[in-house]
Protein backbone atom coordinates (compact mmCIF):
# COMPACT_ATOMS: atom_id res chain seq x y z
CA UNK A 1 0.00 0.00 0.00
CA UNK A 2 2.86 2.41 1.09
CA UNK A 3 4.86 1.31 -2.54
CA UNK A 4 1.52 2.05 -4.23
CA UNK A 5 0.75 5.84 -2.56
CA UNK A 6 4.67 6.95 -3.74
CA UNK A 7 3.58 6.33 -7.02
CA UNK A 8 4.22 9.30 -9.32
CA UNK A 9 0.75 8.73 -11.09
CA UNK A 10 -1.20 8.61 -7.49
CA UNK A 11 0.95 11.93 -6.40
CA UNK A 12 0.30 13.81 -9.74
CA UNK A 13 -3.17 12.96 -9.47
CA UNK A 14 -3.38 14.08 -5.75
CA UNK A 15 -1.63 17.09 -7.13
CA UNK A 16 -4.30 18.15 -9.66
CA UNK A 17 -6.83 17.68 -7.39
CA UNK A 18 -5.36 20.41 -4.98
CA UNK A 19 -4.88 22.50 -7.42
CA UNK A 20 -8.14 22.71 -9.19
CA UNK A 21 -9.81 23.65 -5.40
CA UNK A 22 -7.91 26.40 -5.51
CA UNK A 23 -10.41 28.29 -7.89
CA UNK A 24 -12.98 28.45 -4.73
CA UNK A 25 -10.38 30.05 -2.81
CA UNK A 26 -9.09 32.25 -4.77
CA UNK A 27 -12.50 33.75 -5.55
CA UNK A 28 -13.39 34.19 -1.64
CA UNK A 29 -9.96 35.81 -1.21
CA UNK A 30 -10.13 38.18 -3.51
CA UNK A 31 -13.60 39.66 -2.24
CA UNK A 32 -11.96 41.46 0.45
CA UNK A 33 -7.90 41.60 -0.47
CA UNK A 34 -5.91 42.63 -3.54
CA UNK A 35 -4.59 40.06 -5.18
CA UNK A 36 -0.85 40.73 -4.81
CA UNK A 37 -1.60 40.83 -1.27
CA UNK A 38 -3.74 37.80 -1.10
CA UNK A 39 -0.71 35.99 -3.20
CA UNK A 40 1.98 36.94 -0.93
CA UNK A 41 0.23 36.42 2.42
CA UNK A 42 -0.89 32.61 0.93
CA UNK A 43 2.93 31.82 0.27
CA UNK A 44 4.56 32.90 3.06
CA UNK A 45 2.36 31.19 5.37
CA UNK A 46 2.66 27.77 2.49
CA UNK A 47 6.44 28.31 2.86
CA UNK A 48 6.11 28.06 6.84
CA UNK A 49 3.85 25.34 6.66
CA UNK A 50 6.64 22.83 5.40
CA UNK A 51 9.49 24.21 8.41
CA UNK A 52 7.55 21.50 10.90
CA UNK A 53 7.51 18.95 7.98
CA UNK A 54 11.31 19.46 7.31
CA UNK A 55 12.20 18.76 11.09
CA UNK A 56 15.89 19.98 10.95
CA UNK A 57 16.28 23.73 10.80
CA UNK A 58 20.27 23.36 10.50
CA UNK A 59 19.95 21.15 7.51
CA UNK A 60 17.13 23.94 6.27
CA UNK A 61 19.82 26.55 6.51
CA UNK A 62 22.78 24.55 5.16
CA UNK A 63 21.34 24.01 1.74
CA UNK A 64 19.05 27.31 1.63
CA UNK A 65 22.56 28.95 2.28
CA UNK A 66 24.71 26.70 -0.32
CA UNK A 67 21.67 26.77 -2.74
CA UNK A 68 20.53 30.53 -2.25
CA UNK A 69 20.74 31.80 -5.92
CA UNK A 70 18.84 28.82 -6.70
CA UNK A 71 16.23 29.57 -4.34
CA UNK A 72 15.55 32.83 -6.02
CA UNK A 73 15.91 31.74 -9.25
CA UNK A 74 12.79 29.71 -8.30
CA UNK A 75 11.23 31.58 -6.35
CA UNK A 76 11.23 34.86 -8.83
CA UNK A 77 9.73 32.19 -11.63
CA UNK A 78 7.55 29.87 -9.95
CA UNK A 79 6.10 32.39 -7.59
CA UNK A 80 6.48 35.94 -8.85
CA UNK A 81 6.59 36.14 -12.64
CA UNK A 82 3.85 32.96 -13.05
CA UNK A 83 1.85 34.67 -10.61
CA UNK A 84 2.04 38.42 -12.05
CA UNK A 85 1.47 36.84 -15.45
CA UNK A 86 -1.08 34.70 -14.75
CA UNK A 87 -3.39 37.65 -12.70
CA UNK A 88 -2.67 40.62 -15.87
CA UNK A 89 -3.15 38.24 -18.44
CA UNK A 90 -6.94 37.47 -17.23
CA UNK A 91 -7.65 40.89 -15.96
CA UNK A 92 -7.90 41.31 -19.88
CA UNK A 93 -9.49 38.17 -21.07
CA UNK A 94 -13.18 36.68 -20.76
CA UNK A 95 -12.68 33.71 -18.13
CA UNK A 96 -13.70 31.16 -20.78
CA UNK A 97 -11.00 31.96 -22.97
CA UNK A 98 -8.38 32.33 -20.25
CA UNK A 99 -8.97 28.96 -18.94
CA UNK A 100 -8.62 27.09 -22.31
CA UNK A 101 -5.16 29.27 -22.69
CA UNK A 102 -4.07 28.36 -19.29
CA UNK A 103 -5.50 24.53 -19.75
CA UNK A 104 -3.18 24.20 -22.59
CA UNK A 105 -0.25 24.66 -20.74
CA UNK A 106 1.20 21.13 -20.90
CA UNK A 107 1.35 21.51 -24.83
CA UNK A 108 3.88 24.75 -23.86
CA UNK A 109 5.95 22.90 -21.04
CA UNK A 110 6.38 19.62 -23.91
CA UNK A 111 7.86 21.74 -26.04
CA UNK A 112 10.32 23.62 -23.66
CA UNK A 113 10.92 20.07 -22.39
CA UNK A 114 11.55 19.20 -26.34
CA UNK A 115 13.99 21.20 -26.53
CA UNK A 116 16.04 21.63 -23.33
CA UNK A 117 15.70 18.17 -21.53
CA UNK A 118 17.68 15.26 -23.21
CA UNK A 119 15.66 12.20 -23.74
CA UNK A 120 12.16 13.59 -23.10
CA UNK A 121 11.46 14.62 -27.01
CA UNK A 122 7.69 14.60 -28.65
CA UNK A 123 6.45 11.85 -30.12
CA UNK A 124 3.31 10.96 -31.69
CA UNK A 125 1.86 9.10 -28.64
CA UNK A 126 2.91 12.00 -26.28
CA UNK A 127 1.13 14.77 -29.06
CA UNK A 128 -1.71 12.64 -29.95
CA UNK A 129 -2.38 13.19 -26.39
CA UNK A 130 -1.26 16.84 -25.58
CA UNK A 131 -4.19 17.74 -28.54
CA UNK A 132 -6.94 15.48 -27.30
CA UNK A 133 -6.67 16.96 -24.20
CA UNK A 134 -6.37 20.69 -25.08
CA UNK A 135 -9.26 19.97 -27.81
CA UNK A 136 -11.25 19.00 -24.24
CA UNK A 137 -10.50 21.75 -22.18
CA UNK A 138 -11.87 23.28 -24.88
CA UNK A 139 -14.92 21.57 -24.98
CA UNK A 140 -15.57 22.03 -20.98
CA UNK A 141 -14.40 25.46 -21.33
CA UNK A 142 -16.35 27.34 -24.13
CA UNK A 143 -19.10 24.98 -23.34
CA UNK A 144 -19.80 26.22 -19.67
CA UNK A 145 -19.47 29.71 -20.66
CA UNK A 146 -19.73 31.34 -23.64
CA UNK A 147 -18.48 34.72 -24.14
CA UNK A 148 -20.04 37.98 -22.92
CA UNK A 149 -21.89 39.85 -25.55
CA UNK A 150 -19.60 42.52 -27.53
CA UNK A 151 -16.47 40.46 -25.92
CA UNK A 152 -13.19 41.41 -27.64
CA UNK A 153 -10.20 39.11 -27.18
CA UNK A 154 -7.13 41.10 -26.18
CA UNK A 155 -3.58 40.30 -27.99
CA UNK A 156 -1.66 41.53 -25.14
CA UNK A 157 -3.87 39.27 -22.40
CA UNK A 158 -3.26 36.26 -24.59
CA UNK A 159 0.37 36.77 -24.90
CA UNK A 160 0.50 36.97 -21.19
CA UNK A 161 -0.82 33.97 -20.62
CA UNK A 162 0.94 32.54 -22.85
CA UNK A 163 4.56 33.54 -21.49
CA UNK A 164 2.81 32.22 -17.83
CA UNK A 165 3.32 28.90 -19.69
CA UNK A 166 6.13 28.73 -21.04
CA UNK A 167 7.53 30.17 -17.78
CA UNK A 168 6.13 27.41 -16.54
CA UNK A 169 7.80 25.13 -18.41
CA UNK A 170 11.41 26.67 -18.17
CA UNK A 171 10.64 26.60 -14.34
CA UNK A 172 9.74 22.48 -14.50
CA UNK A 173 12.67 22.07 -16.28
CA UNK A 174 15.05 23.97 -14.20
CA UNK A 175 14.19 21.99 -11.26
CA UNK A 176 14.26 18.76 -13.09
CA UNK A 177 17.58 19.32 -13.92
CA UNK A 178 19.12 20.12 -10.34
CA UNK A 179 18.44 16.90 -8.63
CA UNK A 180 20.70 16.22 -5.74
CA UNK A 181 21.85 19.24 -3.82
CA UNK A 182 18.78 20.96 -2.14
CA UNK A 183 15.94 18.88 -1.35
CA UNK A 184 12.33 19.29 -2.70
CA UNK A 185 10.80 20.10 0.52
CA UNK A 186 13.60 22.96 1.21
CA UNK A 187 13.31 23.89 -2.25
CA UNK A 188 9.04 24.63 -1.73
CA UNK A 189 9.02 26.03 1.63
CA UNK A 190 12.30 28.51 0.78
CA UNK A 191 10.94 29.58 -2.83
CA UNK A 192 7.61 30.11 -1.45
CA UNK A 193 8.16 31.71 1.32
CA UNK A 194 10.73 33.95 -0.49
CA UNK A 195 8.38 35.03 -3.69
CA UNK A 196 5.54 35.53 -0.89
CA UNK A 197 7.40 37.99 0.53
CA UNK A 198 8.26 39.76 -2.94
CA UNK A 199 5.09 40.12 -3.58
CA UNK A 200 4.20 41.32 -0.52
CA UNK A 201 6.57 43.56 -0.52
CA UNK A 202 5.66 45.05 -4.09
CA UNK A 203 1.86 44.56 -2.96
CA UNK A 204 1.53 47.55 -0.77
CA UNK A 205 3.23 50.98 -2.91
CA UNK A 206 0.81 49.30 -5.94
CA UNK A 207 -2.01 48.07 -3.52
CA UNK A 208 -2.17 50.15 -0.32
CA UNK A 209 -2.11 48.86 3.00
CA UNK A 210 -5.68 47.44 3.95
CA UNK A 211 -7.36 48.71 6.99
CA UNK A 212 -10.68 46.62 7.03
CA UNK A 213 -11.00 43.35 9.43
CA UNK A 214 -11.54 40.07 7.77
CA UNK A 215 -14.21 37.73 7.83
CA UNK A 216 -14.32 33.73 8.71
CA UNK A 217 -14.85 32.68 5.19
CA UNK A 218 -11.62 34.96 4.60
CA UNK A 219 -9.49 33.09 6.86
CA UNK A 220 -10.95 29.70 5.74
CA UNK A 221 -9.99 30.40 2.54
CA UNK A 222 -6.87 31.86 3.07
CA UNK A 223 -5.50 28.74 5.45
CA UNK A 224 -6.59 26.05 2.80
CA UNK A 225 -5.53 27.99 -0.30
CA UNK A 226 -1.84 28.07 1.90
CA UNK A 227 -1.93 24.20 2.73
CA UNK A 228 -2.67 23.30 -0.70
CA UNK A 229 0.11 25.23 -2.38
CA UNK A 230 2.16 23.65 0.12
CA UNK A 231 0.97 20.29 -0.76
CA UNK A 232 0.86 20.17 -4.24
CA UNK A 233 3.91 22.13 -4.78
CA UNK A 234 6.16 19.71 -2.65
CA UNK A 235 4.80 16.78 -4.22
CA UNK A 236 5.01 18.10 -8.01
CA UNK A 237 8.80 19.27 -6.87
CA UNK A 238 9.77 15.93 -5.56
CA UNK A 239 7.90 14.38 -8.93
CA UNK A 240 10.05 16.41 -11.36
CA UNK A 241 13.24 15.57 -9.52
CA UNK A 242 13.10 12.09 -10.00
CA UNK A 243 14.82 10.39 -12.59
CA UNK A 244 12.60 8.28 -14.11
CA UNK A 245 9.97 11.04 -14.57
CA UNK A 246 9.19 13.21 -17.95
CA UNK A 247 8.67 16.40 -17.37
CA UNK A 248 5.90 16.36 -20.42
CA UNK A 249 4.67 13.40 -19.75
CA UNK A 250 3.73 14.66 -15.70
CA UNK A 251 2.43 18.22 -17.14
CA UNK A 252 -0.56 16.13 -19.45
CA UNK A 253 -2.16 14.96 -15.69
CA UNK A 254 -2.96 18.92 -15.60
CA UNK A 255 -5.23 18.28 -17.75
CA UNK A 256 -7.27 16.99 -14.90
CA UNK A 257 -7.70 20.33 -13.33
CA UNK A 258 -10.47 21.28 -15.79
CA UNK A 259 -11.94 18.03 -15.27
CA UNK A 260 -11.60 18.31 -11.35
CA UNK A 261 -12.35 22.04 -11.17
CA UNK A 262 -15.49 21.24 -13.62
CA UNK A 263 -16.90 18.44 -11.42
CA UNK A 264 -16.70 20.67 -8.11
CA UNK A 265 -18.49 23.23 -9.08
CA UNK A 266 -20.84 20.95 -10.46
CA UNK A 267 -21.23 19.61 -6.34
CA UNK A 268 -20.60 23.15 -4.49
CA UNK A 269 -22.26 25.90 -6.95
CA UNK A 270 -26.06 25.77 -6.98
CA UNK A 271 -25.89 27.38 -10.45
CA UNK A 272 -23.59 24.69 -12.28
CA UNK A 273 -24.60 21.52 -13.29
CA UNK A 274 -23.69 18.88 -16.26
CA UNK A 275 -24.63 18.75 -19.49
CA UNK A 276 -23.52 16.96 -22.77
CA UNK A 277 -20.62 19.43 -23.93
CA UNK A 278 -19.02 19.32 -20.39
CA UNK A 279 -18.93 15.33 -20.45
CA UNK A 280 -17.73 14.86 -24.02
CA UNK A 281 -14.80 17.35 -22.72
CA UNK A 282 -14.22 15.15 -20.25
CA UNK A 283 -13.80 11.98 -22.32
CA UNK A 284 -11.55 13.56 -24.56
CA UNK A 285 -8.90 14.24 -21.73
CA UNK A 286 -9.60 10.87 -20.29
CA UNK A 287 -8.65 9.99 -24.20
CA UNK A 288 -5.59 11.88 -23.91
CA UNK A 289 -4.84 10.32 -20.21
CA UNK A 290 -5.25 6.78 -21.74
CA UNK A 291 -3.05 7.81 -24.87
CA UNK A 292 -0.55 9.01 -22.48
CA UNK A 293 -0.78 5.55 -20.77
CA UNK A 294 0.47 3.61 -23.95
CA UNK A 295 3.13 5.43 -24.37
CA UNK A 296 4.49 5.69 -20.65
CA UNK A 297 4.08 1.13 -21.24
CA UNK A 298 5.67 1.15 -24.40
CA UNK A 299 8.50 3.33 -23.85
CA UNK A 300 8.91 0.79 -20.53
CA UNK A 301 8.69 -1.91 -22.57
CA UNK A 302 11.38 -0.76 -25.37
CA UNK A 303 13.57 0.06 -22.16
CA UNK A 304 13.41 -3.69 -20.86
CA UNK A 305 13.90 -4.80 -24.22
CA UNK A 306 16.91 -3.05 -24.72
CA UNK A 307 18.58 -3.85 -21.28
CA UNK A 308 17.60 -7.58 -22.08
CA UNK A 309 19.39 -7.41 -25.30
CA UNK A 310 22.71 -5.92 -23.53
Amino acid sequence: MKKYFSQTTFLAIIACLLWSSAFVGVKIGLKYQTPLQFAGIRFVISGLILLPVIHNFKRFRKEVRENFVYVCLIAFLQVVLQYSLFYMGISLLPASISAMIIGSSPLFISLVAHFFVSGDRMDWFKTGSILLGILGVAVITLGRKSLPPGAEIAMTGVILLILNNLVSGITNVVIARKRHSISPLVLTSASLFLGGAILLAVSYPLEGVPLQVFPPEYFVALAWLSFLSAAAISIWNTLLRRVSVKVSELNIWKFLIPVSGAILSYLILPDESPDAVSVSGMILIGLSLVILSISHRNRNRNREKILQST
